[in-house]
């Protein structure tokens, strides 16, 4: 959730570093600072809040140095506050930190019994008093590092610097993402991509207990031992202009605008529709092991827990194989029966999700098998599965979900389609029929799109509501609290998504002239059921904002419609999300939130 950025090389460190937090920003905090080396001294400037405030500081007190770290915050221990804001000094050591460290409290106590004073409320600080007890007994300041990392129990990314040392840079992970940009004589490290995307492509992606230290022009990657680690860079193909907003108003709106692009990205390559065949590049498991499965978990968090269940329609109707969708905050407190024939399906934007990582090390500590989808390369969850479905969404900076969200559930199509091969339940041309859908899906996309203008006068007739329900059945049930959730998340409103059949079972008691309901009601074999539970809505003087398609005969009986292309049924639950992000998008506008950073949120949960 927080962000980090470190720099060494010739140019001055803290334009690269403001710039990288910039990028981060969509990660959400409360929070900033930046900490530069220069002959000898460390230098720090913090403030709350945004950034413009950080900005106007430095602008006030410049910051010089060629060899600097930097911090978007996230409260978790200590309040938001300058005081508690990164980076966080003692003794000749300046340190950033991601992650929790569990046992701060009984390292803190023991610190101050030998003599160290504490300036904030963080579990953070207690690093930096770590590395200066270390330093002082060893005089060295890698060996200072280990030996403080050692002592740490929880999950961090961290980037140091030291007075005594200043021709270096410190960082190292465990169980928090943490990236190295490789430039012409200079180094990047951030905890993710886009920040250094503007200054190189070429990333070194750290496995958990690895620590690299820097010096001017050169690196070195070890164990938390000491021992050398030999590592691979990864050319990233995004460009710059991917994390910028493109003309757009926000992040979120671009994102929206993209999903056609990103979607034929996700297919591109994987569809043999001549011989009804789709293949999975990363997918390691075999045909017969993965033919082999009789049952499969589906776990996520969030927007990814509702394509999960969308993913159990797709799965079970085309695989015919038994399928439990899972919180992954739940799964591994319940002690799930896990065996060698189950699969546990990981879903990830990031890949980081602490969560959904702690699932999967369960499904896999019980002896299952893993497969992960996510959007990130060379992510933890996709590192420590046995195969993964990259969604080539590209970079998401708005933190409500929009175009991961929807090629996470065409990457659950592609891999129920290669799940059904490899278990035989789906003939050759019944996939070449399916491939075909597919590959018209950007199209479809596109037209949808077309709505936005109709679905911004609805945001504008709706957009005063304290509360709005939303209902959907089968495959559009997990489109209704999506569709809740986009709402909430960025206008603040109140909002709930329920199966259209249980509207009768509690929701019906909310129902007035002042409630909104948006019905999912495209045509498929549930269409009259469903228009069964819009009357009963119309009927009680609910607004009605239905979402529909093909030939159905709305008139009368809703006071708004907007009518989607029509597609198979499995591909219903893209088209449908698309109404539901724009109207969620245009009533936050309308109301002056924060579309791209909302209170409270943050991009990527990798923390507990």
């Amino acid at each position: 959730m927080c962000g980090i950025v470190g720099y060494i090389g010739p140019q001055q460190a803290t334009p690269i570093i403001f710039e990288g937090l910039r990028r981060l920003e969509y990660r959400g905090y409360d929070s900033a600072g930046i900490a530069t080396l220069k002959e000898g001294r460390i230098d720090i400037r913090r403030a709350q809040g945004k950034l413009v405030n950080l900005e106007r500081l430095l602008a006030e007190r410049p910051l010089s140095g060629s060899l600097g770290i930097g911090h978007t915050r996230w409260a978790t221990h200590g309040r938001p506050s300058e005081t508690n804001a990164h980076p966080h000094y003692a003794g000749g050591i300046v340190v950033v930190h991601n992650g929790i460290i569990e046992n701060y409290l009984a390292l803190r106590d023991r610190l101050r019994r030998e003599g160290h004073t504490f300036r904030s409320e963080t579990d953070t600080e207690v690093i930096a008093h770590l590395v200066e007890e270390h330093y002082k007994a060893f005089a060295d300041f890698a060996t200072a590092v280990r030996r403080a990392l050692t002592e740490v129990r929880g999950a961090y990314a961290v980037a140091i610097l030291c007075e005594g040392e200043p021709d270096k840079l410190i960082a190292a992970k465990l169980g928090s993402p943490l990236v190295v940009g490789q430039g012409d004589g200079e180094f990047f490290v951030a905890s993710d991509v886009p920040a250094m995307l503007s200054h190189t492509r070429e990333m070194v992606f750290l496995e958990d207990g690895e620590m690299v230290v820097f010096r001017t022009g050169a690196m070195m990657v070890t164990d938390l031992a000491g021992s050398p680690r030999q590592k691979q860079s990864k050319t990233i193909t995004w460009s710059p202009l991917m994390a910028e907003k493109g003309g757009y108003r926000h992040f979120m709106l671009k994102e929206i605008y993209e999903q056609p692009r990103a979607i034929a990205d996700t297919l591109a390559g994987r569809l043999m529709e001549d011989e009804g065949v789709v293949y999975l590049e990363d997918l390691k498991l075999d045909e017969a092991e993965l033919g082999s499965m009789e049952k499969l978990f589906i776990v996520a968090c969030g927007t990814s827990w509702h394509a999960a269940l969308v993913g159990k329609f797709l799965i079970e109707k085309l695989c015919r194989v038994p399928v439990e969708v899972d919180i992954a905050s739940e799964f591994r407190y319940r002690n799930p029966i896990v065996g060698e024939r189950t699969l546990t399906l990981l879903i990830s934007q990031s890949g980081e999700t602490a969560d959904t990582l702690a699932a999967l090390r369960e499904a896999r500590g019980k002896g299952g098998r893993a497969v992960a989808i996510c959007n990130v390369v060379e992510s933890s969850i996709a590192r420590e599965s046995h195969g993964v479905v990259y969604t080539h969404a590209g970079p998401e900076i708005g933190v409500a979900s929009t175009k991961a969200f929807t090629t996470q559930l065409v990457a659950l199509y592609l891999f129920a389609l290669r799940l059904s091969q490899a278990r035989g339940t789906l003939a050759a041309e019944e996939c070449r029929a399916h491939c075909r859908e597919l590959l018209a899906l950007p199209r479809l996309i596109e037209e949808t799109l077309q709505l936005d203008a109709a679905t911004e006068e609805i945001a504008r007739t709706y957009m005063g509501a304290r509360d709005f329900l939303y209902l959907g059945r089968g495959n559009q049930y997990p489109i209704a609290l999506e569709g809740a959730l986009k709402l909430k998340e960025i206008s603040y409103i109140h909002a709930e998504g329920y199966p259209a059949g249980e509207m009768k079972h509690g929701p019906i008691a909310l129902i007035d002239e002042q409630l909104p309901v948006v019905v999912l009601v495209p045509e498929n074999e549930t269409s009259e059921k469903v228009l069964s539970n819009l009357e009963e809505v119309h009927a009680r003087g609910g607004r009605v904002i239905a979402i529909t398609s093909g030939d159905i005969d709305l008139t009368g009986k809703a006071d708004a419609v907007l009518r989607l292309p029509s597609a198979i049924d499995d591909l219903m639950p893209v088209l449908t999300s698309i109404p539901m992000q724009l109207l969620a998008y245009h009533i936050a506008v309308l109301k002056g939130t924060d579309v791209d950073q909302p209170r409270n949120l943050a991009k990527s949960v990798t923390v507990e």
